[in-house]
């Protein structure tokens, strides 16, 4: 049995993880590369923020993802195919390390975001 996400380097191995997966994904690592050129010194950072807050409740998170995602869209349009390939790898990521009610909570964060980003992008792009 693994252990559930319980602290803060839980959160970092999850999601640094899942970034390097991302960045060499064939279906959306280009949009984090090659159209947001993200930042990753700057990015990883505010997601451990993100994703703590999220799920542990220890960090204090300062954003809106939506609007990043909206200016990311009129870049390059942001597709279901593409939400979809984003939260299978989050949920890959997290089955490979961890189990437990905390990291079922993270699956279901993802899918909720995966949905809400999709629905508003295509609303976009009509």
């Amino acid at each position: 049995m693994q252990k559930d996400i319980s602290t803060p380097n839980d959160i970092k191995i999850l999601v640094d993880t899942f970034y390097n997966s991302v960045k060499s994904d064939a279906t959306i690592g280009y949009i984090f590369t090659d159209v947001a050129k993200v930042n990753w010194d700057d990015h990883l950072p505010r997601m451990y923020k993100f994703w703590e807050f999220a799920l542990l409740g220890t960090a204090v998170y300062k954003g809106n993802p939506m609007m990043k995602h909206i200016a990311l869209n009129a870049k390059a349009s942001l597709t279901k195919q593409h939400f979809e390939q984003w939260v299978q790898l989050w949920e890959a990521t997290v089955d490979r390390f961890f189990e437990g009610e905390i990291a079922n909570r993270a699956k279901e964060r993802g899918q909720l975001m995966k949905t809400v980003m999709h629905i508003k992008m295509e609303q976009i792009n009509k």
